[in-house]
Formats: structure tokens, sequence, C-alpha cells
């Protein structure tokens, strides 16, 4: 089922994807709850395909596709209300999408501090001196 024309989906204050590219699927969430978990499709599985989807530029979308591939599926299966999983299962594909959108800065690699080298050298050197008082006495001793 494809989400109502009025319902797009906002990533952020200028992201929005536009709810025609949305595909959602309902299911039954099995599990415990009785009669109602068996018969009741509250399950929501929403799909974005991100190839054809409106209201990203090719930059946003190259970025994504790099992370997440052509295709990216959320589910929500936790409440008992079709529409509360519904608005979760939204949630969170606009946190997927916002996260992948993040530029993450590259790590310049830094030389550990002396006084960091020597903690560890210490800390190495205590760790062997306690494991060594440890061991049976040789006969030699």
């Amino acid at each position: 089922m494809v989400a109502a024309p009025t319902d797009d989906l906002v990533v952020d204050g200028r992201i929005r994807i536009p709810a025609a590219d949305l595909v959602e699927r309902f299911t039954t969430s099995g599990g415990p709850g009785g009669q109602h978990a068996n018969r009741s499709s509250t399950r929501v599985e929403l799909s974005l395909d991100l190839t054809t989807c409106g209201g990203l530029n090719d930059v946003e979308r190259r970025r994504l596709l790099d992370r997440l591939g052509s295709r990216v599926v959320v589910h929500a299966g936790e409440e008992r209300s079709q529409s509360r999983n519904r608005a979760l299962a939204r949630r969170r594909l606009a946190a997927v999408v916002r996260n992948a959108l993040v530029v993450r800065r590259n790590r310049r690699a830094t030389r550990p501090t002396r006084a960091s080298v020597d903690r560890r050298l210490s800390d190495k050197r205590r760790r062997s001196e306690t494991k060594r008082s440890r061991r049976r006495p040789t006969d030699d001793g």
C-alpha cells in the first residue's frame, strides 16, 4: 500500500520525501498477544526506493545510495495499534535517512602523548608483575 499523498516524510528542515515514494505493507505481528496478534495486521514494513525517490538532490542521493543501498526498509511491530506502528516506522525511516546524510569528518592521525605511552607501559609492567607473582615457584629459587 502506498502512503496517503499528504503524508510526506519530513527528514529534517529542508528534506521532505514525498508520500508517493513510500511503500507500506501491513502484516500480522506474531509473538505474544493471542488472538489480536494473530489476526490483526498491525506490523508495518515501510520501504523507500532511493533510486527513484524525490525530495533529494544528486549529492544527497549519491551519499544515501553509497551508505544504505538502493532500497531502505524499516519495520515496526511493537505496538498493538497499526497507526502507532505506522508512526514509529516513519520516525525510524526518517532517522535512518537523517543519520546516513551526516557528513562524517575524516580522522586525522595523531601521535599518543608521552604521558599516555608511559601510563600504558607502566600498566603493562604492573599486570606482568601480578601474573608473574601468581605462577608456581620454580625449583631453582
